[in-house]
């Protein structure tokens, strides 16, 4: 009986040259599977801290290419948590507009506390409402002032700004939206003690107080479902911690870093501007001399 002989194994050389494609190609698959599972590993890890980053910064974060890490996120289908629908205000609506005008559409900003925005949302706590105002200031986009009440009204948001003028100039402008706690006499009366220029939103248009709209977009998902803190004391803790994370860890999408250090590197840089002029102004002098 004849023995079948067994064809020999082509060498990898060989393999690419019947197929028409180059030896190396042989090898990119697995490799790419590799590398693509452990990059994968690494977008994973900025997610669990950075729950709301998208591509972009989870590229800033990981000083990668932001196409290389899109694609990786496509392929294993990666996400960034989505937001969760707050509750409508009943006594909001079919409310004539307020005569106060928009003063910040179309305005150029170039330091701080010239425009502060503000804005409240609501917490789901245990069949209730916990309810957050922050004072933002746009130009850093900091949150320089908050309070947390179980009532949204005028105290809530008048907090908020007295909580931020605590620690920073009055501004010229304060934004808001036509809320019925923003449009309140006690809370216009205490703009004008401040000296404070009132703005607001045109009725129905969120867009027009975009800033805080963003902020609390992703703050929301960020902080987690609130009743992870079985006490209000322990919810507020973990609201002071998120707004911390915030302002000085999280890279914010316009300024490519966290608020607290873009509005410490503005500081630096305006010191720096006024030494080098005071430098120029004296050696003026001497040489009048």
């Amino acid at each position: 009986m004849a023995v079948k002989q067994k064809a020999p194994s082509k060498s990898k050389k060989e393999l690419a040259e019947e197929l028409g494609i180059s030896r190396a190609s042989l090898y990119y698959k697995p490799k790419m599977i590799e590398k693509d599972l452990r990059f994968k590993v690494e977008i994973e890890e900025v997610m669990e801290k950075h729950k709301a980053y998208g591509h972009k910064r989870i590229a800033w974060a990981l000083d990668k290419n932001k196409k290389k890490v899109l694609r990786v996120m496509k392929k294993f289908n990666l996400k960034p948590k989505r937001q969760r629908k707050a509750p409508k205000k009943p006594q909001d609506q079919n409310q004539a507009p307020m005569a106060v005008p928009n003063l910040i559409q179309g305005i150029i900003i170039e330091a701080p506390n010239h425009v502060w925005v503000s804005d409240f949302t609501y917490l789901p706590y245990f069949g209730k409402f916990v309810y957050l105002a922050t004072i933002e200031d746009v130009f850093t986009r900091e949150i320089i002032g908050w309070e947390v009440s179980v009532r949204h009204n005028t105290n809530l948001v008048a907090q908020a700004l007295l909580n931020a003028l605590s620690r920073y100039p009055a501004p010229q402008i304060a934004h808001s939206d036509q809320g019925s706690e923003y449009r309140s006499k006690k809370y216009l009366d205490l703009l004008e003690s401040f000296n404070i220029k009132p703005s607001m939103s045109e009725k129905a248009s969120p867009w027009q107080n975009g800033h805080q709209e963003s902020f609390y977009s992703e703050f929301k998902l960020e902080l987690g479902h609130p009743e992870c803190c079985p006490s209000l004391g322990e919810l507020i803790e973990a609201v002071a911690r998120q707004i911390y994370y915030y302002n000085n860890e999280r890279a914010h999408t316009a300024l490519k870093c966290p608020p607290a250090v873009f509005a410490e590197k503005y500081k630096l840089q305006k010191a720096r501007s006024l030494v080098n002029k005071l430098t120029f102004q004296e050696i003026a002098k001497v040489q009048s001399v």
